[in-house]
């Protein structure tokens, strides 16, 4: 599930980097007009927990550096380079640390951009290490690392109001080093930087998503604006080899709708995905059909935005009764139903409804440039075949409804152009339906706050 989440400005840019051939003539004026781009980072994250977890409150602090760099054009070729490097206070508890281990607890520095990009007339080929967010495999910049892939980019605009994408990866970088792969122990050293390996994250599919090894992975796809308002998005990948036990196909199509009235907009979205696996087994003599991920997510969205300031949307979805759905490689891809910091795993299993109510606000319709507030109301029900653990059949004890309450305020601050704050909460009640002395009802809430000076 390797090519994930197609955000089209996002795409439009990481493919078409170098859309025109620069002035400089000579590999010296290409570095020497080269451009520097940079981030520092001090985040706070906490996590209240009440459950049966012998770990339940606790937090942890993460300051962090990106630095950037990338060549003028030479002849249509470019050269880039970026590279993350974080730390964690050394006062963090050791069940901070546990807490965190796969997604903030991470010191030390990878470089996760070491890429040669080509530009001739309207196609770019992008080769090496590099930042993807398409719709089926994406990198999420959610925590302190940014996750990175390895492999080849291609974009195309030769035809009218189109893009075409392609693409090829074969190694990706996650959040921390303390990935699992195939279910296994560990791979890596808790604590340290996350490193480029051939097993990456899945979103959707089993509890939370699953860390798998591949062989490599293929992409290709389209975004079209033929149609005034209109813009259509579908992609298609192949994960090859995956656990050592066969391949995964994904797919993704999109259609969102803009309806410009006087004083606002209106969007109408609709989104169909799905997965599907092989029937290879594994050295245990296992079908791979037991994951159960031959699922379907089927969405549709309704916005009003540009009201004086204003904004709201409501969405609803639903995933097939017996398979759940693998949402692509990385934990970049999204959904319709997602929340802003507990995010899409639990709307993609088998036999679950999620809805998601939203509103925002831009407070610079009564003077206040730069803040932004965000609410978020979403519901879950998971029926009985909602849990599908990896390797196995599906798990009645673990089916539960959610209920997601999150809010957030983010300010750019206009006299520091580049410096942004960021503050989300999100309380999350986990209701089992098969309640036991130890299973009735979890709560989890989360803290995050985020600062950053870009330059």
């Amino acid at each position: 599930m390797k090519l994930a989440k197609l955000s089209l400005a996002a795409m439009v840019v990481a493919g078409l980097a170098s859309s025109s051939f620069a002035a400089s003539t000579t590999l010296e004026d290409a570095f020497k007009n080269g451009k520097v781009n940079g981030e520092l980072k001090a985040w706070y994250f906490e996590r209240f927990a009440d459950d049966a977890s012998a770990r339940k409150n606790e937090n942890i602090i993460s300051t962090a550096a990106t630095l950037g760099y990338v060549t003028d054009s030479l002849y249509g070729f470019t050269f880039g380079a970026t590279f993350q490097g974080s730390a964690n206070p050394a006062t963090a508890t050791t069940d901070a640390k546990q807490t965190f281990r796969n997604d903030e607890y991470a010191g030390g520095g990878v470089l996760s951009e070491a890429y040669l990009a080509y530009t001739l007339g309207k196609t770019t080929v992008k080769a090496g290490r590099q930042f993807m967010d398409t719709p089926l495999v994406s990198g999420s910049g959610s925590r302190i690392y940014k996750e990175s892939f390895e492999g080849v980019f291609i974009t195309n605009t030769d035809l009218p109001q189109t893009t075409l994408l392609a693409a090829y990866v074969d190694k990706f970088q996650g959040r921390t080093s303390n990935v699992s792969a195939n279910g296994a122990t560990a791979n890596g050293t808790l604590g340290d930087a996350p490193k480029f390996r051939n097993s990456a994250a899945f979103t959707g599919g089993g509890n939370a998503g699953m860390t798998l090894e591949f062989e490599d992975a293929y992409s290709a796809g389209l975004i079209n604006k033929s149609i005034s308002n209109l813009t259509l998005i579908a992609q298609y990948a192949v994960v090859k080899d995956v656990a050592k036990w066969d391949d995964v196909d994904v797919y993704y199509t999109e259609a969102n709708y803009v309806l410009p009235v006087a004083g606002f907009k209106l969007g109408f979205d609709a989104n169909v995905r799905g997965s599907h696996t092989g029937d290879g087994k594994n050295t245990a003599g296992t079908s791979m059909k037991a994951l159960q991920l031959d699922g379907t997510y089927t969405a549709g969205r309704i916005s009003l935005s540009d009201l004086a300031g204003f904004g709201f949307s409501f969405a609803g979805a639903t995933v097939s009764e017996s398979d759940a759905v693998v949402a692509g490689m990385g934990n970049g891809p999204t959904s319709y139903t997602s929340t802003m910091i507990r995010g899409t795993s639990t709307r993609m299993m088998a036999d679950t409804d999620s809805y998601l109510f939203a509103a925002s606000y831009d407070f610079s319709k009564i003077g206040v440039a730069g803040l932004t507030a965000l609410a978020q109301y979403g519901w879950t029900s998971e029926g009985k075949n909602a849990k599908v653990s990896t390797g196995g059949a599906p798990t009645t004890a673990e089916a539960a409804d959610y209920t997601n309450i999150a809010v957030g305020l983010t300010y750019a601050v206009p006299a520091l152009k580049g410096l942004t704050t960021s503050v989300q909460y999100e309380a999350q009640e986990k209701d089992f339906k098969n309640k036991t002395a130890t299973n009735g009802k979890q709560d989890t809430d989360e803290l995050w706050f985020k600062a950053g000076y870009k330059f």
